[in-house]
């Protein structure tokens, strides 16, 4: 049976994702609700794009973040005669590839402890991703012990060329056999190349679904619900609610179910288990592939 002390966060990202996620295993078309507002058509796609790329971003940091976690509690915990493993982070090389260096300060099974994630000048991963500088990962304790909280930082810190600042805090709300994390992003920033930039932030709780009783990570699925806020340089401001649950499972790429309600200063539209934005009655839709 599958222990909550061992029992691994998801190698995919947990995505409360946004206008531009590729939402189901099975691709259905979207409907939405269009009110008369001053932003238009063109800049609502833009937008939503450009926030769904910050979405995104900040959700590959926490994978990242979580499967080092995750491995290095595992390591604490299987230790040979009370000794430390130090954790060769198998699964998460498997998506980053190898150039990355990976420290942990203390390298023992104490706590606090910070697991530092550098790439340096950036290489491209396994995942096709190119990150460059560092993500730096403070524990209070064991990934999946109940009450631990997990705080990632950034060190001049790209992923695809997309500079991410603030933190993520994520915290291990669970009362056994319930498994449940809370998900906030604090004083979020995100650049693009061109000097193009906007505040985000998010609050998220995961509750894992399925997969409890074993000890296998790909049966394991994951009800999200939450909350996110864009806001550019222009003032203008992107809200995004949980209408009801997404369902992630680790199987499938995409979220598989749910609904989000998608606001852009008075242009509302709505989104469910699409890959598909779509506006006007469903009559406009544009996919947008990350």
């Amino acid at each position: 049976m599958k222990k909550f002390s061992i029992n691994r966060i998801s190698v995919v990202a947990f995505t409360f994702m946004v206008v531009a996620m590729l939402f189901s295993c099975q691709k259905d078309l979207s409907s939405s609700n269009n009110n008369n507002t001053s932003v238009t058509e063109e800049q609502a796609t833009t937008y939503s794009e450009e926030s769904s790329q910050a979405e995104v971003s900040f959700d590959d940091a926490e994978d990242v973040a979580t499967i080092a976690a995750d491995e290095e509690g595992n390591a604490s915990l299987y230790g040979m005669n009370g000794r430390l493993i130090h954790p060769l982070f198998t699964e998460l090389r498997a998506a980053i590839g190898d150039c990355a260096e990976i420290t942990i300060t203390p390298n023992d099974s104490t706590y606090p402890k910070t697991i530092t994630i550098d790439f340096g000048n950036g290489c491209v991963g396994r995942d096709g991703k190119f990150r460059v500088g560092a993500i730096v990962v403070h524990l209070t304790a064991p990934l999946r012990r109940p009450g631990s909280v997990v705080t990632i930082t950034f060190r001049d810190y790209y992923v695809n060329r997309v500079h991410l600042e603030g933190s993520k805090i994520i915290s291990n709300l669970s009362e056994p056999p319930s498994h449940k994390w809370r998900v906030e992003v604090v004083g979020g920033k995100v650049t693009f190349p061109a000097g193009r930039g906007y505040s985000y932030q998010s609050v998220k709780t995961k509750t894992q679904i399925e997969g409890m009783d074993t000890r296998i990570v790909r049966d394991d699925a994951y009800e999200i619900t939450g909350r996110s806020q864009t806001e550019f340089n222009s003032g203008l401001t992107i809200t995004l609610n949980t209408e009801t649950p997404l369902v992630k499972k680790v199987a499938c790429p995409w979220i598989s179910d749910g609904k989000l309600k998608i606001k852009i200063n008075d242009r509302v539209l709505y989104l469910d288990n699409k890959a598909l934005l779509s506006w006007n009655d469903g009559n406009k839709q544009l996919e947008i592939n990350l």
